[in-house]
């Protein structure tokens, strides 16, 4: 089995509308399954604000989150986690553990910048 990914068109990755946001709210979610955090990001005027569970509680506590711009796919249908319903999907990398770190941009990354 090869380790390869399949290759894609530009198109193919178009289609995938990643965007800057910017997190203005960060609380705990005892309800999810595995440990998460419940976020509002602010994508700006013509995308809003969106919500999204992100498994990120073992590199970032609540407070270290509010004003961190992050990344999130804002083209994926929503997804229903316990009583939440995430609305984007923040990015990340696993660390060696597997635990998540935030996929970043330069700080002075507009909110609701898209990756081209």
């Amino acid at each position: 089995m090869s380790n390869k990914p399949a290759e894609i068109t530009f198109d193919d990755f178009l289609a995938v509308d990643i965007r800057v946001g910017q997190i203005i709210n960060a609380e705990t979610f005892p309800q999810a399954r595995k440990p998460a955090y419940k976020l509002l990001i602010d994508f700006g005027q013509e995308i809003g604000q969106k919500k999204s569970s992100a498994q990120i509680t073992v590199h970032y506590s609540p407070d270290q989150l509010v004003g961190r711009k992050v990344m999130a796919v804002i083209n994926f249908p929503k997804r229903q986690i316990g009583p939440f319903m995430s609305e984007v999907l923040t990015l990340g990398f696993a660390d060696e553990n597997g635990d998540i770190l935030l996929a970043g941009t330069e700080e002075n990354t507009p909110i609701g910048a898209r990756l081209l």
